[in-house]
């Protein structure tokens, strides 16, 4: 989804320095996760949905990880570090290199703690750069607006930021709130930023401080307003759960209006990369970890818990399932109550109905795995697969040492421990031979019932 329609070049700078420290985390604030994916993840990733011609990110210094995870969500963006937090402005100057080489015509600050920022929101904000204003800032109306800096408007122009600490009483009235978010016309971009001055009570260069600047530049500024989720800043873990549970709510939403039967949406916990396919039914309780694909009419029974897997046209899951990242299943696969699938692939029609682990292993098609097995696929020091061909059965409460290989069509008697292959067709039995003592039960008890009336005639 490409939102910036016209052929306007736009450079978007994202301000991803902030620490962990309102977080009780030694973690920088901008990796925290909502619905599976970094905070500045869920921002590079409306930004590229934007449209951006270029990104910038500016993190601070010893944030190698927040620079890695940026490359690794979009390899072309540029890294900057603000070495001294002496502010927003200062911030974005961290950058100056990239406006000034580039040219952009349009350049967009936004901020790696807002993960619910959506692309609309920000070809909303930058859409009155096109008529020849200057700057434009994101506004919102919260329910309760202390602590926030009210936009001081007149015939439309926005006039100043002014801090709540700082705002009159009257000010203080005022709905409508600063969202952080801005966009400058590039032309102008620069001499504004560059203008700002430390004149307040920190001593820091504040972005809040380009509208007047901009004003006595004889520039245009004005306030776009957007909804109040797409500027929620993240500093706290209480506001993290918050939105995550927005989050939440927009996914179930995207996936009910895709045509997912969802049975009870708020039990049901999604990344923000889950994708299913027509007909899906997903009952109550079920966690989607990130890099699950859900294929047309698979149904995903209730407690079940899915992590990087892949799972077949009609396939069953769960209840009470687990499946691990490198889980592939093939059309119609049944895995059942109490089942663990690592690292493998089970093939179309192969079921493993009940308490089972099946890890680094490929289940040829139509399988039976029976009830207790599992595949020993870790030695103590490396992990070996096993290979089940097709139309095998393993019976239940068998253990299947790795490496070794089950031919097609083979079964495995129950209880056994292989420790070998198994050619196709042949029966394999690895427990001891079962002994019959007739008798033995009775005569048993008939010597316990003489030691017991010997205590008695003792006591």
């Amino acid at each position: 989804m490409i939102l910036a329609t016209e052929a306007r070049s736009c450079l978007v700078i994202v301000l991803a320095a902030g620490e962990g420290t309102r977080m009780r985390s030694a973690l920088p604030k901008v990796l925290h996760t909502v619905a599976g994916r970094s905070l500045l993840g869920h921002v590079l990733a409306a930004v590229a949905q934007f449209g951006a011609s270029s990104t910038a990110i500016v993190i601070g210094p010893g944030q190698e990880n927040v620079a890695a995870e940026a490359k690794r969500i979009l390899p072309d963006a540029a890294c900057f570090v603000q070495q001294e937090r002496r502010g927003t402005a200062h911030a974005v100057l961290a950058a100056k290199s990239t406006i000034a080489r580039s040219k952009p015509d349009d350049v967009l600050i936004v901020y790696g703690d807002t993960p619910l920022v959506r692309p609309q929101a920000l070809a909303q904000l930058r859409a009155p750069l096109a008529t020849g204003v200057a700057l434009a800032v994101a506004a919102f109306r919260p329910a309760d607006p202390t602590g926030y800096g009210r936009l001081i408007i007149k015939d439309d122009e926005l006039l100043a930021i002014r801090e709540h600490a700082d705002a009159s009483a009257a000010e203080r009235k005022i709905e409508l709130c600063n969202g952080g978010i801005m966009a400058f016309a590039g032309k102008t971009a620069l001499a504004i930023l560059e203008r700002i001055g430390n004149g307040n009570r920190k001593g820091e260069f504040y972005l809040t401080d380009a509208v007047e600047t901009a004003r006595g530049m004889k520039l245009r500024a004005v306030a776009v307003e957007v909804e109040e989720d797409d500027v929620r800043g993240i500093n706290t873990k209480k506001e993290l759960a918050e939105a995550e549970a927005v989050a939440q709510q927009r996914l179930r939403q995207a996936a009910l209006d895709a045509g997912v039967t969802l049975v009870a949406p708020e039990t049901v916990f999604l990344s923000a990369d889950t994708t299913f396919g027509k007909d899906v039914v997903v009952e109550p309780y079920v966690v989607f970890g990130e890099k699950v694909s859900v294929e047309d009419g698979a149904v995903i029974h209730s407690f079940s818990h899915l992590v990087g897997a892949r799972i077949g046209k009609a396939a069953s899951v769960g209840p009470f399932a687990r499946l691990r990242p490198g889980a592939r299943l093939g059309e119609n696969v049944h895995i059942g109550n109490f089942v663990e699938v690592k690292e493998a692939t089970i093939d179309a029609g192969a079921k493993a109905n009940h308490l089972s682990y099946i890890g680094d292993a490929f289940v040829g098609a139509e399988a039976n795995i029976g009830a207790g097995t599992i595949t020993c696929n870790y030695d103590g020091s490396a992990k070996h697969r096993t290979e089940i061909g097709k139309n095998a059965f393993i019976g239940s409460n068998s253990a299947l040492v790795a490496p070794v290989q089950i031919g097609d069509g083979a079964y495995v008697g129950s209880g056994s421990v292989i420790t070998a292959d198994v050619p196709a067709d042949a029966l394999a039995l690895g427990r001891g031979r079962q002994v019959v003592k007739e008798g033995w039960a009775t005569r048993l008890r008939a010597l316990k019932s003489i030691g017991k009336r010997k205590t008695h005639s003792r006591d």
